[in-house]
């Protein structure tokens, strides 16, 4: 356990053994949250990017998924074995 002093702002300074030990370093975004005993919990936030897809990227999804018509009459053999 290391000791650390908040500052005016409400700032303070995580020792670099705890990061090193956590293998967090740079710019990351922290979760802030406290436990019903007073303690204070920081998580690193995941942060993942969003695509927001227009109608053409949609229809490209679409034309890689369809299935050639050789593997349709395969499937479609294979369906009617079962």
């Amino acid at each position: 356990m290391e000791l650390v002093k908040l500052g005016k702002k409400g700032q303070l300074s995580i020792p670099r053994s705890i990061l090193k030990k956590l293998g967090l370093e740079g710019d990351i975004a922290m979760l802030v949250d406290t436990t019903g005993d007073g303690a204070i919990v920081l998580r690193p936030a995941a942060v993942y990017p969003v695509e927001i897809y227009s109608d053409e990227r949609i229809r490209e999804f679409d034309e890689s998924d369809r299935m050639d018509p050789a593997t349709a009459a395969r499937l479609a053999r294979t369906i009617g074995k079962i």
